[in-house]
Formats: structure tokens, sequence, C-alpha cells
């Protein structure tokens, strides 16, 4: 059931008419997509994940991203891979249940209605963990949807 409240589409930033990444989230993580360019050896490129900072690049070159994150992330489980030309990050929310309106601090920010949908969706998974024998994928919400890491007390981590 709760593959039914996965993330359906991936947000994409595009700076400049280039797309620069995808991403997702679920309560617990933020996945990015980098598309890489073809032709560079995959030893070259490089992921460094911090607390609230992120680094990507190829060796020998500046750095591709360097950015803080929008919220910190637990780097012990956080980590990137190479797949089929896209460099694939994921982040450990560190808080989790938060919902980001962007991976990147102040870089490709949710509109309203996007980042009130993302509150909503991440709300319904909340509520599918707290209560593994309903379906809550049909669930819908009437007005303003609370905050799936703060509601009724929070999530314990």
């Amino acid at each position: 059931m709760a593959e039914k409240l996965a993330p359906e589409k991936r947000h994409s930033f595009v700076h400049g008419g280039k797309e620069v990444f995808e991403w997702d989230q679920t309560i617990e993580e933020v996945n990015l997509y980098i598309p890489l360019p073809p032709g560079v050896p995959k030893n070259l490129f490089y992921c460094k994940i911090q607390s609230s900072h992120m680094e990507v690049g190829i060796k020998g070159n500046p750095p591709y991203l360097n950015h803080k994150l929008q919220s910190p992330v637990k780097t012990d489980s956080s980590f990137w891979t190479l797949e089929d030309g896209t460099m694939h990050l994921t982040l450990q929310k560190r808080n989790k249940g938060l919902t980001w309106s962007s991976p990147i601090l102040g870089q490709g920010t949710l509109d309203p209605l996007a980042a009130d949908t993302e509150q909503k969706r991440l709300m319904l998974q909340r509520f599918q963990e707290e209560n593994p024998g309903f379906d809550f994928s049909q669930a819908q919400f009437n007005g303003n949807c609370p905050d799936p890491h703060s509601f009724m007390g929070g999530i314990s981590q």
C-alpha cells in the first residue's frame, strides 16, 4: 500500500533552459537525479554530502553543484550512485516528515500548489506508516493539510 503513496513524478529544476536536476521526496528521504555529461569516465565524478551542504562535480574541475541543502540530512545514511547516465543522490532527512520545498536552499523552490500537494502526500505516508493495516492512498484533505513532521506531537525519530 505504501507504493501507492510514492511520488508520482519528479520535480525538475531548469536553469538557462537546461535541466540541472530532477528530485522527489518521501517522508524519510529526498532523491536527486543529476544527468551526467556523456563521455566522462565514471571514476572522475564525485559527490560530497555533508549535514547541510552538498558538492557534486568532476575531479579537476570546479564543482557543478556546490550548495547549502534545504534542511539537514543524516550523513551516515545518505549516499550517491551512478546509474544509466545519472548521478542519484539519496539524502536521508534528519527531520523525518519535514516537507522540503527544494533540495537546494533557494534554488528551484516549488510553487505553492506543488508544495501543498507534496505536504498532503507526505501526511498520507505518515498515516500509512502509523496505521499499517489501512490504505490511505485515496484519502483527501479538505482545506489546509497539517505539517506531517509536527502534527499531533510530531514523528518519533
